[in-house]
């Protein structure tokens, strides 16, 4: 009897050992993916990767996303001050 329960409780922590080491995999190559993915987005913008660069690249897309936004209700004024704001923060970012 204490064999099958020995086999069971072996069983079991190979299979969580197997789930932490797939995940542990899999959350180390998302880390890796992020970070490439950050290195290539700040070299084709010619931007540093800081906060800061990123908050106002966030910002200024989010500005340009109003304006579309403008434009499918069809404010063509609001439209154009949208993005005469998005493209002076994106403008300051990218050089």
């Amino acid at each position: 009897m204490d064999d099958a329960f020995a086999f069971i409780g072996n069983a079991f922590g190979e299979f969580i050992r197997f789930i932490v080491d797939g995940l542990t995999g899999f959350f180390a190559n998302i880390g890796d993916a992020a970070g490439s993915f950050m290195q290539g987005l700040s070299d084709s913008l010619g931007i540093p990767i800081t906060l800061i660069s990123l908050l106002v690249l966030v910002i200024g897309l989010w500005l340009l996303w109003k304006g579309v936004a403008a434009l499918m209700r069809r404010a063509i004024v609001a439209t154009v001050i949208w993005w005469l704001l998005g493209v002076t923060m994106l403008s300051w970012l990218i050089h």
